[in-house]
């Protein structure tokens, strides 16, 4: 992987698929689960998908799509830490990976942004 952004939202990825798996089996929790392992993996995919855009307006496009996926799924991990569902070390753990990907996703569009208007 050759950027910053695209090896994080896959590593955050990731981690995603391993808290859907534990929600699944030690939980029993089936439909937050799925919710976040959607919005959570599309991160990265949309990611991977704007290096190929058409045009620099489909690049901020497509990134665009990713920051309203990972502020989705910082809606999601709240509220299973707000159910019980993960403990705060658990939440802990895992929120300022999302933080992360929302301010270098935030940052990235501005540029892109900018860059287009220059």
């Amino acid at each position: 992987m050759n950027n910053v952004l695209e090896t994080k939202s896959y590593d955050f990825a990731l981690r995603i698929v391993k808290l859907q798996k534990y929600l699944a089996k030690e939980k029993q929790e089936f439909v937050l689960s799925k919710q976040i392992l959607r919005s959570g993996t599309s991160v990265g995919a949309l990611i991977k998908e704007a290096q190929y855009a058409q045009s620099k307006a489909d690049f901020i496009n497509k990134l665009s799509i990713a920051l309203k996926e990972a502020n989705e799924t910082e809606y999601w991990l709240s509220l299973l830490k707000d159910s019980d569902y993960i403990n705060t070390n658990e939440f802990d753990s895992i929120s300022p990976q999302i933080k992360e990907l929302l301010k270098l996703l935030i940052s990235s569009i501005n540029t892109s942004k900018k860059s287009l208007n220059d």
